[in-house]
């Protein structure tokens, strides 16, 4: 009986924690409404194809930066994605964190983020094409913030 009991607590337990965990995803997607645009800015894929430019070929970059334009936006949280890429937060003072912030603050909302995603099994991290002091400036406000992001794989090897 009391294993009954304790089955029956541990899955209130998961619910409530789920529950929670809703709540949170739920005010962190409606803070992240007022934060981000719902498509990217068009003038951020020729700044990604210009970061991609230095680690790719020219043929990569225009594969990776059209397959991008048509990506469906995906929902993560700043901080995975700064884990995830293998970068550090930028500091409040950075400049470019600093004019992203006081964007938001004036009303403007931030275009979504550019990403090409990592292979774990060669141990390539995520790489930001375009906004990571977006990433950045979000993160300041609460890590929580979900970050919208229009993320490609990598081409396969030939």
């Amino acid at each position: 009986m009391a294993k009954k009991q304790t089955a029956g607590k541990n899955q209130t337990m998961s619910q409530l924690t789920e529950g929670v965990h809703k709540s949170q995803k739920q005010a962190s997607t409606e803070v992240g409404e007022l934060l981000w645009l719902k498509d990217v800015t068009e003038h951020d894929y020729p700044s990604a194809a210009n970061y991609l430019g230095l680690i790719a070929d020219g043929q990569t970059v225009d594969d990776l930066v059209a397959r991008l334009k048509t990506a469906p936006i995906e929902m993560h949280r700043a901080n995975d994605v700064l884990r995830a890429a293998r970068l550090e937060l930028l500091p409040l003072g950075d400049p470019s964190v600093k004019r992203d912030l006081g964007k938001v603050l004036t009303g403007n909302r931030w275009s979504p983020v550019l990403v090409v995603r990592g292979d774990v099994l060669q141990n390539a991290p995520l790489t930001i094409a375009d906004g990571y002091h977006r990433v950045c400036a979000s993160f300041h406000l609460s890590e929580d913030t979900y970050v919208p992001c229009k993320i490609v794989d990598l081409p396969e090897r030939k």
